[in-house]
């Protein structure tokens, strides 16, 4: 091609242009254009598109002797250089974190009734009110846990919202009222908000994007698998002795994984540790000019635009913003769902997907290719929900129900494994941020959705009004992966356009 150097590889055109970092918009400065430049030509699972703490560190010293980062590529105290026996005894922790509070927000579904009659709730409203509000409350703690975790770190915010969660979790088992339930169960929701809120930058914290999908699968499985395995805990609870052992089972649970954190969990978020890496050469050499990249802003400064980050993505982000309405709709569905069975029943394959694209791909990696697996799941959610209603209004055999629930579920594990790792691959240094804003309108859709459901079946019965469910499935989900795939470039060129308000 004219005018093109004879050095210049073709991956390094093709990738400067699919894959220029968003997030390098906010960390840029004047003296580093040329080297920002130069580190979003590199591969995506290389990690260096969206953090500049991954200079060379030579030539970084040359501008900044002053400046603390990463020794180079190799440094053994960059996280994603752990052995990877260490990252998977991680991966398993902040899966546990995140698997305990799902099972607790759906675990008292079974339980339902006979906590309303011996509480005094007088409405099904307040029914299921008792489900619903713990997951309102994961629409209040990831507007500061992500955020915060990109400030101080993971591991001690996952680790005192754990001992908050149980607390007031016991709290719950000991209700007197429903005053006294309906606070101690938002406050424990809050709490457990923070493993949804964080992991996902967790992960990301370790792992390069072509090792990603496996962790993030493990990651999907907690939020997905926790609220179908809590319902059949809660049952057998429920039978055989009182709604109180819902909480005090799920407390005793989570303390269990407190334990396990003690041992597994150590801080893997980069700007952290290169802060600790900071302090500790000062307090070596006096040096008091020693500094990280980040910016030099007072605590709340700093705690305030992180608190505001989320809404900033989610209002300015288009990616932010598709995959957090499409989410809050599959969160919302599931928890509809959750909300129908008292009812009803008491009256590895994404990374071999990425690899084999990437390979096709001259060995580049692109973000849009998470996208099969929402293409895949978003077509078997739909045939899930089909399945479901129907069955339930055909009054055909139990199993029917279950195996279209059981449908549903895969479809949304892989949406969510797809979309959570789209969002990481993007906004790896901002991945919680973003993570957070899509957790915000999540958590909202799942507290609402419940409370429509005795008017959506009532008014259309089951196999209408969970097809009406099935046809919003199939105007958000079987569309918008594709949008992502055709129009990939163009929406990567639109997160960049108002990313300077995250300066802000």
């Amino acid at each position: 091609m004219p005018g093109r150097s004879s050095n210049e590889k073709k991956p390094l055109e093709f990738n400067t242009s699919l894959t220029e970092s968003p997030i390098a918009a906010i960390l840029q400065t004047p003296s580093a254009d040329n080297n920002l430049a130069s580190l979003e030509t590199e591969d995506l699972e290389k990690g260096k598109a969206h953090t500049s703490q991954n200079y060379n560190a030579s030539s970084t010293e040359t501008q900044d002797p002053d400046l603390v980062t990463w020794t180079g590529s190799g440094d053994v105290e960059n996280p994603k250089n752990w052995p990877d026996n260490i990252k998977w005894k991680y991966t398993i922790a902040v899966s546990l974190f995140v698997f305990i509070s799902p099972v607790s927000s759906a675990m008292i579904a079974p339980a339902m009734e006979s906590l309303g009659e011996e509480l005094d709730m007088n409405s099904e409203i307040e029914v299921y009110l008792s489900l619903a509000i713990f997951v309102l409350a994961y629409s209040v703690g990831p507007i500061f846990f992500g955020p915060a975790s990109e400030l101080y770190g993971r591991v001690h915010l996952l680790q005192i919202s754990n001992l908050w969660y149980i607390a007031w979790n016991l709290g719950c088992g000991f209700a007197r009222n429903k005053s006294q339930f309906f606070a101690f169960r938002f406050l424990a929701g809050i709490g457990g908000s923070a493993p949804l809120a964080l992991g996902g930058g967790a992960i990301s914290d370790i792992w390069s994007a072509e090792q990603r999908g496996k962790a993030m699968g493990l990651y999907t499985l907690g939020p997905m698998l926790g609220p179908v395995v809590g319902p059949i805990g809660g049952g057998f609870i429920a039978e055989y002795t009182t709604w109180r052992w819902v909480f005090w089972s799920t407390s005793a649970a989570a303390a269990v994984v407190q334990l396990v954190g003690a041992f597994w969990l150590k801080e893997s978020h980069p700007a952290t540790l290169l802060r600790r890496k900071r302090n500790a050469l000062f307090k070596a050499t006096g040096n008091i000019n020693l500094h990280t990249e980040e910016k030099n802003e007072s605590l709340p400064v700093k705690l305030g635009n992180a608190v505001m980050r989320p809404a900033r993505l989610f209002a300015s982000q288009p990616i932010v913003t598709c995959i957090s309405v499409y989410m809050a709709y599959l969160f919302g569905v599931t928890y509809l769902m959750f909300a129908t069975f008292p009812t009803i029943w008491t009256k590895e394959f994404v990374d071999r997907i990425y690899k084999s694209l990437k390979a096709k791909n001259d060995d580049v990696g692109r973000t849009e290719f998470r996208m099969p697996c929402m293409m895949v799941g978003s077509v078997i959610t739909t045939i899930g929900l089909f399945w479901y209603g129907w069955s339930i209004q055909g009054r055909v055999h139990w199993i029917m129900p279950n195996i279209g629930a059981l449908i549903y579920t895969a479809g949304t594990i892989s949406c969510l494994q797809g979309m959570q790792t789209y969002i990481v691959d993007c906004y790896q240094t901002y991945a919680a941020s973003a993570l957070a804003a899509c957790a915000i309108l999540r958590s909202l859709a799942g507290f609402g959705f419940p409370l429509f459901a005795p008017y959506l079946y009532q008014d259309l019965g089951y196999g209408w009004g969970t097809t009406v469910l099935a046809f919003l499935s199939i105007a958000i989900g079987w569309i918008a992966p594709f949008i992502f795939w055709y129009f990939g470039l163009s929406s990567e060129q639109c997160r960049n356009l108002p990313l300077a308000i995250l300066k802000k």
